[in-house]
């Protein structure tokens, strides 16, 4: 692709480098960005600049926070007898939109991946673990809602054995055909899923 401008071509491939976003796209907002008000980009700039340096991780339970602890963890209203744990932060806010889940979190920040050189130790595991063996835990269940792929049953299952002598309560999130599918498009695993996992019709 030819470029009337070096400054545009940097500025192209910095923004192609997120997630999603290839390089026709990239030109078209970075297009959009000079032909906006110089004081929307610098204001845009700012903003970004400002998340990366004062972002924080909660110290509980790793979710992004702009405090040393995040608003769920603060939270009077929560029920500290439950534990969900989940892959990164887009899983606790599609979890939260869907206002059935009143417990804490646990964010391990990805799932163990051999293929992609990342071990137990790369997660937030051991952190896991030290919140269920602290004597005075509140926790009662734990919910693995981890990805129903390879690397997340991986993970969901590392993660059952480092917890079953603890005697607490272990579940994982239902897994079956989506509301409104057809069975004929349901693959065999979610299918046989859904079978194997079929509660009572009330």
């Amino acid at each position: 692709m030819e470029y009337p401008s070096k400054l545009i071509e940097d500025a192209v491939n910095e923004v192609a480098k997120l997630p999603g976003i290839g390089k026709k796209t990239a030109l078209r907002l970075v297009l959009h960005l000079i032909k906006e008000n110089e004081n929307r980009t610098i204001t845009l700039t700012d903003s970004l600049n400002t998340l990366r340096s004062n972002i924080k991780f909660c110290k509980t339970c790793h979710n992004i926070s702009d405090d040393e602890e995040c608003i769920i963890c603060k939270s009077h209203r929560r029920d500290r007898t439950i534990l969900c744990v989940v892959e990164d932060t887009q899983d606790v806010m599609a979890i939260e939109n869907t206002a059935q889940f009143k417990g804490v979190y646990h964010v391990l920040g990805g799932v163990i991946s051999p293929m992609n050189g990342i071990g137990p130790s790369d997660l937030k595991i051991d952190s896991l673990v030290n919140r269920i063996s602290d004597l005075n835990t509140e926790v009662k269940e734990i919910i693995l809602a981890l990805s129903p792929t390879m690397e997340g049953d991986t993970t969901s299952f590392y993660i059952n054995r480092k917890l079953n002598t603890y005697g607490i309560k272990i579940t994982s999130i239902a897994r079956g055909v989506p509301m409104g599918g057809d069975l004929e498009y349901a693959d065999e695993i979610t299918l046989g899923r859904s079978i194997t996992a079929r509660t009572l019709f009330s």
